[in-house]
């Protein structure tokens, strides 16, 4: 095959790499192979360069004898150590791993100050007219060499990484580079340029030739066309990780939703359950006030009829007491109605309502709310009225049996686009993710609120923490027409 043919591929290899790998940087990516990519990149891509100077001097030899080759040779030397520092560099990083950084930077740092000192050496005492061909060698031996060896070490070790995460396919591409970089820096580069650096003057590009039959360039270019396509091969690893993060996510978000759908079952049983015990409860109110009321208000009047001639005198005095009992049953069925849905929310508003049920509160069980509201209230319609209502009677009912204090802040803020609720304790408090996320026995008045509010298109936020009390804010989206 040609030299030059042979530059071009082999430069064209490594630069593909280099640029397939840069397209890859600034992934998101838990795999440590990410995180040392750019510096990989680096080293594609300058090689590359440095590969395509070379054959561009072939290309173009009288450039050797012009007033060019004093910058053009040093700057070959140049190129060549940037691209292997990228090149241990990046091996570095994914021997020591990502959390020991600084360690990787020590490791190229003394490599490239050994690199430095013996550079400075050449050139104080050999004579000029080699010391090129000498740096080239030497560049090769120190940076090439170890970088190559750090790589497939580095290599080696990410492939037993992507063998623990199940990707089988991506660990056989990785070893194929570590093998392929392994040769490149053990073979391609001991065999180079005849030189004064030893052991350059017996093993060389000439020695290979003559055992082999073909050039060191050619297998240099073998080797970086085989770690270049597994390189490239292995990048496959970010499309695997991500669709397994895609899997994973859809995974979490149909068990979550299939956990919602089984607690809102659960909420739809539990609240059947509290509209049947309800409604038995206002049956044996009806039955033990009302029922009784009436029955008493029939004895009266039954009475009444039969001392209307032969009594006349007692009839004044049971109606009297009939009065009494019917005012009695009056003001029962007066509270059965309140209980149900005070007519404060809709003569009043919302605001109005609260206060009368925090006033309540106070007077049956002892706890003191105290409330308080900004902004004007706001005409609600009557669907947020009730929601916001009974969520805040729910809040104040589990503050009674379970926060273990006798105070709570109510503020209910009227805002233009939005109405919030706020009901806050100093009580003992909880783990809310325990007490939303249990399996057996959740708490029901909680989900509740949060169920209440999403009806009517509203968000619900439940802060406490055991000992520091809690915090539950409602916020309620308000329709246009509900500005009035």
């Amino acid at each position: 095959m040609d030299i030059i043919t042979v530059y071009f591929l082999y430069g064209l290899s490594f630069f593909s790499m280099g640029l397939a790998v840069l397209l890859e940087v600034g992934r998101s990516s838990e795999l440590d192979f990410a995180r040392a990519l750019r510096s990989l990149a680096g080293f594609g891509l300058v090689h590359g360069v440095h590969e395509w100077l070379e054959m561009f001097l072939l290309i173009y030899p009288q450039t050797q004898d012009s007033a060019l080759q004093q910058w053009i040779a040093p700057g070959r030397v140049v190129l060549l150590a940037i691209s292997f520092l990228f090149l241990i560099s990046f091996g570095a990083r994914l021997v020591v791993g990502p959390k020991r950084h600084r360690l990787s930077w020590q490791l190229l740092g003394a490599i490239a100050f050994v690199w430095t000192v013996g550079l400075a050496w050449l050139f104080l005492t050999e004579p000029h007219d080699v010391r090129i061909v000498a740096a080239d060698v030497y560049t090769r031996y120190s940076l090439a060499i170890p970088g190559a060896a750090l790589t497939a070490w580095g290599l080696f070790l990410q492939r037993q990484k992507f063998l623990q995460a199940g990707m089988s396919g991506i660990g056989r591409d990785v070893i194929a580079a570590a093998l392929a970089f392994g040769l490149y820096g053990g073979i391609g580069q001991l065999f180079a340029a005849p030189s004064v650096v030893f052991p350059s003057r017996f093993l060389n590009s000439d020695t290979f030739l003559q055992w082999f039959g073909f050039r060191i360039q050619l297998f240099r270019s073998v080797t970086a066309c085989i770690a270049a396509i597994s390189i490239i091969r292995s990048l496959r690893a970010f499309e695997e990780e991500t669709r397994r993060q895609i899997e994973s996510l859809s995974q979490a978000q149909l068990d979550e939703r299939q956990r919602l759908e089984q607690l809102r079952e659960e909420l739809l049983r539990q609240t059947v359950r509290a509209q049947e015990l309800e409604r038995q409860r206002i049956a044996r109110e009806l039955h033990d006030e009302i029922g009784q009321t009436l029955t008493a208000l029939g004895m009266g009047l039954r009475a009444m009829s039969d001392n209307v001639v032969i009594h006349p005198e007692r009839v004044g005095k049971q109606a009297r007491e009939l009065q009494g009992v019917v005012a009695t049953g009056l003001f029962g069925l007066q509270n059965l109605i309140t209980g149900l849905h005070p007519p404060q929310l809709d003569d009043f508003g919302l605001a109005a309502a609260l206060r009368w049920y925090c006033a309540q509160v106070q007077e049956r069980a002892g706890v003191t709310v105290a409330i308080s509201s900004q902004g004007e209230d706001t005409a609600l319609s009557a669907e947020v009225r009730t929601v916001l209502y009974r969520i805040v009677q729910e809040c104040i009912t589990n503050i009674i049996r379970h926060a273990k204090t006798n105070h709570a802040d109510l503020q209910v803020i009227f805002q233009e686009d939005k109405v919030r609720i706020r009901v806050e304790d100093k009580g003992c408090g909880f783990d809310v993710n325990a007490a939303l996320n249990r399996r057996e026995y959740p708490c029901w008045g909680l989900l509740g609120i949060q169920e209440r509010a999403s009806l009517v298109g509203g968000d619900c936020v439940i802060t406490s923490e055991p000992g520091m009390g809690t915090l539950i804010e409602v916020s309620v989206p308000l329709e246009k027409e509900s500005h009035g």
